[in-house]
């Protein structure tokens, strides 16, 4: 029985984990809760790296037309130097203050870091702009600064991004757009990070016993889910308002504190 539960545990998280990471609710505080929740480990270093490939594979799957055309060069050359911009302060964060960042990492911290993002996504939908601005050098760097705000959890990546973009002007479509595409290399170099961190500890080299059959209902999981969520929320950035997702995250954020 504890087998099975565990099992479907990592199931449910690998469904948090693509919901979360598209969605403006921070994934990072949504598996830390859950697992807290579920009686997992929350430094499950080698479930963190699958789940995290898993949901950049899903954004690989969504925006390959967009990575073609960034590679065959149909995109202007400039756009690609937008997005490296972008990627600087969250990989400076990333790997000045990781070990920092997991030491004062608690429930709590959690919670209030959730308060931060619903006022990001708040103020996102308050503050009014033209929407017509393009993206550009110094939009770039305001909104890798955003993201590297989300390397604390509880702050939603996608929801600081899109928040900062829609602030400073961008279109709805293309906020979701760049929003997305600056993920990649930054999932892609966290889970490096957490690969590193699995190596050194010697999970891989001691043969650790694992849950191979929750790992993978896990990772198909995150992936499915990762796919619908990517999908939904670029359609919900064009058309709706993320005042919702301000009030989901300053609820469960305010539940969190109080329960502890």
């Amino acid at each position: 029985m504890i087998w099975i539960w565990e099992t479907l545990s990592y199931l449910i998280l690998g469904i948090i984990q693509g919901l979360t990471e598209f969605l403006p609710v921070s994934s990072s505080g949504h598996l830390a809760l859950g697992a807290d929740a579920l009686n997992l480990p929350e430094n499950d270093i080698a479930f963190t790296v699958l789940v995290h490939a898993a949901t950049a594979l899903s954004t690989v799957v969504v925006f390959k037309d967009d990575i073609i055309k960034l590679i065959t060069g149909e995109t202007p050359r400039k756009y690609l130097l937008f997005l490296a911009i972008s990627m600087v302060p969250a990989a400076l964060v990333g790997f000045t203050f990781k070990d920092q960042i997991k030491a004062i990492t608690t429930t709590e911290f959690v919670g209030y870091m959730l308060i931060v993002t619903a006022v990001i996504l708040a103020l996102s939908q308050k503050i009014k702009s033209s929407g017509a601005k393009p993206v550009g050098w110094l939009n770039s760097l305001l909104i890798g600064i955003a993201q590297a705000m989300a390397i604390l959890p509880g702050i939603s990546r996608s929801g600081s991004t899109i928040g900062a973009a829609l602030m400073l002007g961008v279109s709805r479509e293309e906020a979701a757009k760049f929003s997305f595409l600056m993920a990649l290399p930054v999932i892609g170099g966290a889970t490096l990070l957490e690969v590193k961190d699995l190596v050194e500890a010697g999970t891989i080299a001691s043969g650790e016993s694992i849950n191979v059959l929750g790992y993978t209902l896990g990772f198909i999981a995150a992936f499915v889910s990762g796919l619908l969520a990517c999908k939904w929320m670029i359609r919900l950035v064009k058309g709706t308002n993320l005042m919702w997702f301000a009030v989901y995250c300053l609820t469960i954020g305010l539940v969190t504190i109080i329960l502890q």
